[in-house]
């Protein structure tokens, strides 16, 4: 008995000595699986389906969008039916990849099912899907895998949770009990077992996404009525396929892996992983009438402003129902990876600085229109339309990267850079080989911007070492 307790008590001192070993060996996975994440800054969302095709005007009203199946209550035999006709034979998956790789994006995020219910691949889970139901018989999620694989750009997949108008069983809560349901073909909400479409087509699917497609990331949303164990659960079965698959915070009751926000960004740095999903133009999907577009100055600066508070950008493209980018979307991702092809060392790999920002102004943070509360989920565009000239921050390693958004001044004063505190040892511009005047004093770094710099888009990058 003295023995066993002996080699008992060795045991357990080489437990507790072992112990803070095994816990760094726990905590630096999640390091590791976030780690290109991070690092990437930049992806591309795809908004693509059977709404795409209605472009917003159904029966002679216009304005809908991707919710057009929910706002104009069509029934599920009639939407199906429509979806038949489904046939984007422009569709060419490399052209997606190559427009996002050359825009600077590292990853993409393709709506497999959107909240109607349709897959938007070949699903053996669920028969209702782009490859059964339409003439195109192609499946364009593998396409685009195998796309992605050969560009070595990561694949994210979006998947629709808690909202599912083409399944009896799926009750919802938002911004009212029943308010994002079907309830014009399953009009009894309290009869509908969350449960049973969780099992019968979530669980289904979700395997079928992780083991055919194998994404870098399950890109969920509208958790709605899924509660924590289920929420577990479906990580449990991700991370079973693939141990590094990131997962958003929408899969529900805490269990993702970095916070989202939408068509909004933060008015600080937020600690931990985030991300912003923002749209290029208003609506998310193809609308006919969705024609105004933010600039491509615009979105330069709100990728920058996400990498100065630590974020990500996902920039949104809703192609046409034939399969191809609108030429609005295709002007802006090519001047964006002109601009980043020059400036990219400021965005890929940063972290954000002490502050993100001087001379910020208010505005940049304020709604650009007001909202009623039950469309923020669907119709709202939070992202202020105007530019704001003002200085931004990131880091990489030894390096201060000082960005100058909007800039139409002819030269830039920066405060926080002074003589006392933060000794300059030198500093230049981006993509200008010439001489640089700048000066250093008790009150700040005043620096001209030369003549010849001030030709392209006014979003200047100065690399610091301090």
């Amino acid at each position: 008995m003295k023995e066993i307790i002996k080699k008992f008590g060795i045991i357990c001192l080489l437990f507790v000595l072992l112990l803070p070993n095994i816990l760094v060996a726990q905590n630096s996975i999640p390091e590791k699986k976030m780690g290109w994440w991070e690092d990437a800054r930049f992806g591309m969302f795809l908004h693509w389906g059977i709404y795409s095709k209605i472009a917003g005007e159904w029966k002679g009203s216009k304005d809908y969008h991707e919710f057009v199946m929910l706002q104009a209550k069509i029934p599920l035999r009639e939407y199906a039916a429509y979806a038949a006709t489904f046939n984007p034979i422009k569709f060419n998956a490399e052209k997606w990849v190559l427009a996002a790789k050359n825009a600077g994006m590292k990853y993409m995020v393709y709506t497999s099912k959107h909240s109607d219910g349709f897959s938007m691949y070949r699903s053996d889970a669920s028969s209702y899907n782009i490859y059964n139901v339409t003439p195109f018989k192609r499946d364009p999620l593998m396409e685009l895998a195998d796309a992605c694989k050969k560009y070595k750009m990561k694949l994210g997949i979006y998947y629709s949770l808690g909202r599912d108008w083409a399944d009896p069983d799926v009750p919802t809560n938002w911004p009212t009990k029943g308010g994002r349901s079907n309830t014009w073909d399953f009009p009894n909400e309290d009869a509908k077992d969350f449960s049973k479409y969780f099992e019968r087509k979530v669980k289904p699917q979700i395997k079928e996404l992780m083991t055919k497609y194998k994404p870098a990331i399950l890109w969920f949303d509208v958790p709605e009525m899924a509660n924590s164990g289920q929420s577990q659960e479906l990580r449990n079965l991700i991370l079973g396929i693939d141990p590094d698959c990131i997962i958003n915070d929408r899969i529900g009751n805490r269990k993702g892996d970095y916070k989202t926000l939408e068509q909004t960004s933060s008015g600080n740095i937020i600690p931990g992983d985030w991300e912003t999903c923002i749209t290029m133009s208003k609506k998310w999907g193809y609308m006919k009438y969705d024609t105004i577009f933010k600039s491509s100055e615009k979105l330069i600066g709100l990728l920058v402003d996400a990498a100065s508070k630590g974020g990500n950008l996902l920039l949104n493209v809703g192609p046409t129902a034939e399969g191809e980018f609108r030429p609005q979307n295709l002007e802006r991702l090519n001047t964006i990876g002109k601009w980043i092809s020059i400036n990219g060392e400021a965005i890929y790999g940063t972290k954000p600085w002490k502050i993100f920002g001087e001379n910020a102004d208010s505005a940049a943070y304020k709604a650009a229109e007001t909202f009623k509360p039950e469309e923020m989920d669907a119709n709202f565009d939070g992202t202020p339309k105007d530019v704001v000239q003002d200085v931004r921050f990131t880091t990489n390693g030894e390096y201060l990267y000082v960005i100058a958004r909007s800039w139409r001044a002819k030269d830039i004063v920066i405060n926080s850079l002074t003589s006392a505190n933060n000794h300059i040892k030198f500093l230049n511009l981006l993509g200008y080989k010439g001489k640089l005047n700048w000066k250093q004093t008790a009150a700040g770094t005043k620096i001209e911007i030369p003549e010849k710099a001030q030709k392209g888009l006014p979003v200047y990058v100065f690399k610091v070492k301090l």
